[in-house]
């Protein structure tokens, strides 16, 4: 679609998030392109919650807050911290501390590990790794290379071709999703109304799923629990009553978190936590997963966005047309290689 944009000789193009599906050189370049353009001549509109890109690129920045213009400011007026401060109207802690720790014993361990997709096509292959406690594994690579089948083979939700998974040393390659529940895996899925949470539900009956196994329950023990949540992790809606369908992305997410981490969860699998997020909700998804990485909880990150994986992750695995090319520290020294076997230009399996 960019392609396409940028050979039709346009003079007008509006990008809406173009670099989400692309690789660092990827990205590289088209910044190169598009002031090629606006050196010719077109003018672009450039949509990002990326702030770095937003400064790189722009010439002007108008904020929206709420559906409304916050202001513009021209290039050499802003900085990141400023744009930040007036997309969420407060000082956002732009990067998340986070202090070094010895991991424990492996609670994730999956070996060679096939799948196929929902077009029921090969698309995982011989993948193995392992996660410990106290640890953030991030695995970095293009949307739809297979990451999506991965996380969902391990939460339950697809069945394996081959291979297994192990959770604390116990096979549960064939357990059903309740069991895996019980174990202590939570699950905090990209898609939120779809699949994380049940949109015509209120915000206390969501919040209250994990914690019963019956169709029954008093709305009072509902409230009383929602409200208790709602305080704990900054919920903003009207009550408990309000449908989760009416929530902004980031309280929304919120729900799924408080749901999923009141669970007392041993492994959290994090698929794209902060996608869609303005830059204050995902500074509390950073601080929410590292806060329970440091209390022993292990953690299975998927993102596309490498800055995320940098500030997050303690290791990284990158996964490239179904396989683990590679790992890595998450440094930036390491971005060109990342990058490079995002693209499969670099394979590098040692763990």
């Amino acid at each position: 679609e960019i392609l396409k944009l940028l050979y039709s000789g346009a003079r007008v193009i509006i990008l809406d998030e173009p670099t989400a599906v692309l690789t660092p050189q990827e990205s590289d370049s088209l910044f190169r392109a598009i002031r090629k353009m606006v050196h010719q001549g077109s003018s672009v509109i450039f949509i990002s919650h990326k702030l770095k890109e937003v400064m790189d690129i722009s010439d002007r920045v108008t904020v929206l807050k709420n559906g409304r213009n916050v202001g513009t400011l021209q290039r050499g007026e802003f900085d990141a911290r400023k744009l930040a401060n007036m997309m969420v109207g407060r000082d956002i802690v732009l990067r998340t501390k986070k202090t070094l720790t010895n991991p424990g014993s492996v609670v994730l361990e999956v070996e060679n590990l096939s799948s196929n997709n929902d077009r029921d096509l090969p698309c995982l292959f011989n993948v193995s790794l392992n996660v410990r406690s106290g640890e953030i594994l991030g695995i970095a690579g293009v949307a739809g290379n297979g990451q999506k089948e991965l996380s969902e083979c391990i939460t339950g939700l697809r069945i394996p071709t081959a291979g297994r998974i192990l959770f604390s040393g116990t096979d549960i390659t064939k357990a059903s999703v309740s069991k895996r529940i019980q174990s202590g895996i939570c699950y905090i899925p990209e898609d939120r109304k779809g699949v994380a949470t049940c949109p015509n539900l209120s915000v206390g009956e969501n919040l209250y799923m994990k914690s019963t196994s019956s169709l029954w329950y008093s709305p009072r023990v509902v409230a009383s629990h929602a409200g208790q949540l709602m305080k704990k992790y900054a919920i903003q809606a009207k009550d408990h009553e309000t449908p989760v369908k009416l929530l902004s992305g980031g309280n929304l997410q919120k729900v799924v978190i408080a749901r999923e981490l009141e669970s007392n969860p041993r492994l959290i699998v994090a698929e794209h936590p902060t996608r869609g997020l303005d830059v204050g909700s995902m500074e509390f998804v950073y601080k929410t997963l590292i806060q329970a990485r440091d209390q022993g909880c292990a953690v299975l990150l998927i993102a596309g966005d490498l800055d995320e994986i940098f500030t997050l992750s303690d290791r990284v695995a990158v996964m490239y047309e179904g396989r683990i090319v590679g790992y890595t520290e998450p440094n930036v020294s390491n971005l060109e290689k990342i990058g490079l076997m995002m693209a499969g230009a670099v394979s590098e399996t040692k763990s």
